[in-house]
């Protein structure tokens, strides 16, 4: 049995203010990708994780796997007694603002609930998200939503025009801690989340003054672009296109420019 921990990207995110727990109240819009990491599971004895794939070796030294702790979690809140032995595909750059670990998290738990054949209804599993993650419930869902608070008080939004959208993913191969991105924030409170495609990412900035590659994939991918930004706190950049074609040729030609560069080409889920 597999599922797919689909990617992630904010097509929006203001940040505001700070709020009492110490973290920063964001307005965001998630929307996914039909590609991701790709989890599989069979039987075991207890909870075992193996990954494999092309970013395998950047989580060589995760001693605290947040899949781990997502099995854990749902085992422990459903009394299952049975084990799983699970092989994560990391296909996707660690730490690259698309999802990463908490998409994987999340997937785990969709996989798990379908392996143990539990009754977990999806508000259940969205509470045991929150837990885990600020955005664990968004990727638990992997459909376009608005996030605020800290990104886990979501509302559904109609996919209409979204569903469908040939996307390009481009990162410098460069990791980027969140933490250190909202540190270089300038805290200043640039107003509202209205309407996405008026909207901004406001960690672009901070996320470019510590890897400066950042501005230069943007440049790139605005040439035909219909809307070029980076997501989450980078450093992946994505862009949205009228067409595939155009996607395309947009992806053949950062290829072959940068090849250092990880490019992914793919489509928005529907709702």
């Amino acid at each position: 049995m597999h599922e797919t921990a689909f990617a992630k990207i904010n097509l929006a995110l203001h940040v505001r203010e700070r709020m009492a727990d110490g973290y920063h109240r964001i307005e965001t819009v998630f929307a996914f990708l039909e590609e991701g990491d790709r989890l599989e599971v069979a039987q075991g004895e207890g909870l075992t994780l193996a990954v494999t794939g092309p970013f395998a070796a950047d989580l060589a030294d995760e001693s605290d796997n947040l899949v781990l702790r997502a099995a854990h979690a749902l085992r422990g809140r459903f009394g299952v007694r049975r084990g799983a032995r699970l092989v994560l595909d990391k296909r996707l750059p660690v730490a690259s603002g698309i999802g990463g670990g908490s998409a994987d998290a999340a997937a785990a738990m969709r996989l798990l609930a379908r392996w143990w054949s539990l009754e977990a209804d999806e508000a259940a599993l969205l509470t045991l998200a929150a837990s885990l993650g600020a955005d664990v419930p968004a990727c638990l869902l992997s459909r376009p939503m608005r996030g605020d608070g800290r990104g886990d008080r979501l509302e559904p939004l109609a996919a209409g025009d979204l569903a469908g959208t040939p996307v390009l993913l481009v990162n410098p191969r460069r990791a980027l801690s969140t933490a250190a991105v909202f540190r270089a924030w300038d805290g200043r409170d640039r107003g509202s989340l209205e309407d996405w495609r008026r909207g901004r990412n406001d960690l672009e900035a901070p996320a470019a003054r510590l890897v400066p590659e950042i501005e230069a994939v943007l440049a790139a991918l605005a040439d035909d672009a219909v809307l070029a930004r980076m997501s989450g706190s980078g450093a992946t950049c994505f862009a949205l296109y009228a067409d595939r074609a155009t996607r395309d040729a947009a992806a053949a030609r950062l290829a072959a420019g940068h090849p250092d560069w990880w490019v992914l080409a793919s489509r928005l889920r529907p709702g």
